[in-house]
């Protein structure tokens, strides 16, 4: 057994809580471990923007599963993880069953049929590496979202719950796909689907706030003239048994009526803070003993001989005297942080500041639209507001973006994504996701960094239906992304959001023979897809250079160092000499690269201080997470 493999035996032997069980799990959960990760080839023409834009962003069409082996430099790197898998409805979910003994056999399988007795236990097999790899992908507060319908909802949350464990999970969210319940239903119609939200290490991983909404800023005013906009507030609060001392009368200068907190409460802001507000009414109060130990307790829920001892709040002015001038006070406006309604007959309230407030609120579990309104086209400058966005929103979302007849059917809506990104990816964030459809997320993340001035950078997968010669990967998403990075959508011209993407497609399996059999434009896709530098992981890639300008230089980093490969194909040059290091240096300075070299050859023949050597195919096999033993997939 591998050390990865011990530890997760041990794990299962002494975890005592429930585990799924389902058979060709034993072998599900070594298929991770036995994928072989695959060279990169770059497709200029699918990609977009700048290189230094194209670096930040890549797209691969391929298996998922083969394609997550292959991000091996990217392990624990990933901040969000957004997956949209197959929800295994009849029609969506193919499955090959010679994956269970060979998980790199190029075969799609067949549609898995909804009447297919094991329909289950195949998309539980399916499922599980996926997972296990997605895990490896997170860094230690990185955080999960997976995208369900009620098919597979249970069976999702037990292998996520045993592959993250219960006390990591963050929510289980309910969004509203649809308003209208459709007929043919027998009993109940599904107008929700869900999310499941799991962190890597709860303890680690944050929450943001979601922005706030117009809507909401817009019960904050100013009825009595008050320069800031407030809303009003109960001056109570609960936990009355908690903070009993806090519960006392406050006599209203108004009308002199005693008012307590309700039952179970108690008053939120200290009583010197009240004293000091209520005599801004214009009258003199005092701090007196009403012998009212039953009222309060009654209030806190205790016997009234265990009620500690609190003065209330009392008029020392007459009341008729105290009512004129808090009426007097009333209509002048500005009126105190405590006050009595907007008449003065109300009970005690505060003032709840806009300024004061949280510039954000709380994300609850279920997302629904605020205006259920479903928008039939879309505007050329705006949409229609949504909180979630129905399932009808993300196709027509797409129509708008590619045209009509792209033949996706099942189009998560901008806003789902972008609220989960919101709330679960830094500014500065890395996005993955390895099920990426249409590549709503990939849209989502350019949209955000327009809109707010982030960072974030994505990595999407998707291998489309190569069995039909129509890779959604290539005539939609890397469609849809270039057309919304351009502005060039469907039937008009929108502002272009800024940024770009790679588009690389999975070629053959990485092992040295095929290392070094590679020509050289092969080579440096290879090179430029496995490269990374642990002090720079987080990072964008590197940049192409122009292949045709230089001979040995192929890339260069955000640091501007540049990276040379000495490989003429398997039969030519290949190692560093004398010579060669020599017109290294003259194409780094005709390129304005700093005195660093960065070079992959196969032997080091000339050395000195400034070169950072990388063997050719130790180094790529490494970088490729491959034990160069014997070249199995090693986590270490």
């Amino acid at each position: 057994m591998t050390r990865a493999e011990l530890i997760e035996l041990i794990e299962a032997q002494q975890e005592a809580g429930i585990r799924i069980s389902f058979p060709g799990k034993s072998n599900a959960r070594k298929t991770g471990r036995r994928v072989r990760p695959r060279t990169l080839r770059e497709v200029k023409s699918l990609g977009a923007g700048s290189e230094s834009e194209r670096a930040r962003n890549l797209v691969i069409e391929g298996d998922n599963l083969q394609s997550l082996a292959t991000l091996y430099k990217d392990r624990g790197q990933v901040d969000l993880i957004i997956a949209d898998p197959p929800y295994n409805t009849g029609r969506d979910f193919r499955y090959n069953d010679r994956w269970d003994e060979d998980p790199n056999d190029p075969g799609l399988g067949e549609y898995v049929a909804s009447d297919d007795g094991a329909r289950h236990t195949k998309w539980m097999k399916f499922m599980w590496p996926r997972l296990q790899m997605m895990k490896s992908m997170l860094r230690p507060g990185g955080v999960i979202a997976v995208c369900i319908d009620y098919r597979e909802l249970f069976r999702l949350g037990q292998m996520l719950d045993e592959l993250f464990m219960e006390q990591n999970r963050l929510a289980i969210i309910n969004w509203q796909k649809s308003y209208a319940p459709r007929n043919d239903k027998n009993h109940v119609s599904a107008a929700t689907e869900y999310i499941l939200v799991y962190a890597k290490d709860e303890s680690r991983a944050t929450t943001s706030l979601l922005p706030r909404t117009p809507e909401m800023d817009a019960r904050y005013r100013s009825p009595d003239g008050d320069p800031r906009l407030w809303k009003p507030k109960d001056a109570s609060g609960s936990k009355a048994l908690k903070n009993q001392t806090m519960v006392y009368a406050i006599q209203s200068p108004f009308t002199g009526e005693m008012h307590y907190p309700q039952a179970g409460s108690c008053w939120r802001t200290a009583q010197r803070q009240l004293l000091t507000w209520i005599k801004q009414w214009g009258a003199d109060y005092e701090l007196r003993d009403l012998d009212d130990a039953t009222e309060r307790a009654k209030i806190i829920g205790i016997s009234p001989s265990d009620v500690p001892s609190v003065m209330g709040i009392v008029l020392k002015t007459p009341l008729e005297e105290a009512s004129a001038a808090a009426h007097q006070r009333l209509k002048a406006g500005r009126w105190p942080e405590l006050f009595f309604g907007q008449k003065g007959t109300g009970r005690p309230a505060l003032k709840s500041y806009l300024e004061d407030v949280k510039q954000g609120r709380v994300p609850t579990t279920f997302w629904a639209d605020e205006d259920y309104t479903q928008p039939l086209a879309l505007g050329t400058t705006s949409w229609a507001h949504t909180e979630s966005g129905h399932s009808q929103t993300g196709i027509g979302e797409l129509d708008a973006i590619v045209g009509l007849h792209h033949g996706f059917d099942t189009v998560k809506p901008l806003r789902l994504i972008e609220k989960v990104i919101n709330l679960w990816c830094p500014p500065d964030g890395r996005v993955l996701d390895p099920f990426a459809g249409s590549g709503t997320t990939g849209h989502a993340v350019l949209r955000l960094n327009a809109e707010t001035g982030s960072e974030r950078r994505f990595t999407l997968i998707e291998q489309g239906r190569p069995e039909r010669g129509d890779s959604y990967a290539r005539s939609l998403l890397a469609e849809r992304l270039k057309r919304v990075v351009s502005g060039k959508w469907h039937n008009h011209i929108m502002d272009p959001l800024p940024g770009g993407f790679r588009f690389a497609a999975l070629d053959r399996k990485v092992d040295a023979a095929a290392l070094l059999s590679m020509e050289r434009g092969e080579m440096t896709d290879t090179v430029i897809a496995s490269h990374f530098d642990s002090n720079r992981r987080r990072g964008p890639g590197l940049s192409y250079e122009a292949p045709a300008k230089y001979r040995y230089l192929v890339a260069r980093n955000a640091d501007d160092e540049g990276f040379f490969l000495v490989w003429d194909g398997p039969k030519g040059n290949t190692n560093l000499t004398e010579d060669v290091y020599e017109d290294i240096v003259a194409e780094a300075t005709d390129a304005n690269l700093k005195p660093i070299y960065h070079v992959y050859a196969r032997l080091f023949l000339f050395q000195t201080d400034d070169v950072i050597f990388y063997q050719i195919p130790d180094r790529i096999l490494r970088d490729f997470g491959l034990d160069l033993r014997g070249e199995p997939f090693s986590e270490e």
